[in-house]
């Protein structure tokens, strides 16, 4: 097993841990040459350890030939009590919004330097939206991911801003505007976005806390365009962050 590793004495099951551990942070599509390189491991035996990931389903080799966590690890990861505790809760919630507005809303929390879909309802209006139930997108560019930048701890968000990425022409790059965006959502209570991570949407978002005001999640609310319901908007998601804050145990 020398020379596979620069830990010849790994177990097997170690080395596939150390797999799946490259894809954390903000590694979220990695080709072959980066997990050999992140975990040390020979390409040939990285290869089949990939392989057999993908073969259980825990990874998915992509169409450009880069591998992401695949929807069964993430499903396996759902049954966490935390995560699963609190989707359940949100549940009723996210529907009686969708009900109301018959918009696109997400239960959404922070994963590394990422924002993680753990719910969605899909709206009925033609509004383009990329997220979907697991998925991972910049914290900067969406409501949601605002919001839980904006309560993250201070080298989570310099990590963010000091490498921010641009989705569309509205995406906020300058480090300085978003600091003062993210001020302003501890200020008033709710983020928004437009056209910001998809042209031709816009979006609203608030915090969930517990019961301690520790922020554990984001709700957040996809429309066409903002206008002047934006105040009803961000009500009815602070109305159920409410709920959820009192469903959720201590």
């Amino acid at each position: 097993m020398a020379g596979n590793t620069r830990n010849p004495g790994q177990s097997v099951s170690a080395r596939l841990l150390a797999v799946l551990a490259a894809f954390e942070g903000d590694r979220a599509a990695l080709t072959l040459t980066d997990i050999a390189a992140a975990t040390g491991l020979a390409p040939a035996t990285a290869h089949r350890l990939v392989g057999e990931l993908v073969d259980w389903g825990a990874l998915v080799r992509t169409e450009k030939g880069r591998y992401v966590v695949g929807q069964r690890l993430w499903k396996l990861g759902m049954r966490a009590p935390v995560q699963a505790d609190l989707r359940e809760i949100a549940s009723p919630f996210l529907h009686d919004i969708y009900g109301a507005t018959l918009a696109t809303v997400h239960l959404a929390v922070r994963d590394g330097d990422q924002v993680l879909y753990l719910d969605r309802l899909a709206g009925h209006a033609s509004v383009p939206a990329v997220s979907r139930i697991g998925a991972r997108l910049p914290l900067h560019t969406t409501g949601v991911g605002k919001v839980l930048l904006a309560y993250a701890p201070e080298e989570v968000q310099d990590r963010v801003l000091a490498s921010l990425t641009r989705a569309t022409p509205y995406t906020v790059t300058q480090p300085g505007t978003l600091r003062g965006e993210l001020r302003r959502v501890r200020r008033d209570g709710f983020a928004r976005t437009v056209e910001e991570m998809t042209l031709g949407a816009c979006s609203v978002a608030v915090p969930v806390q517990r019961v301690d005001g520790d922020v554990i999640a984001a709700l957040g609310i996809v429309v066409p365009d903002l206008g002047r319901d934006r105040t009803k908007l961000v009500a009815a998601l602070q109305v159920a962050a409410q709920g959820i804050r009192r469903s959720f145990p201590d």
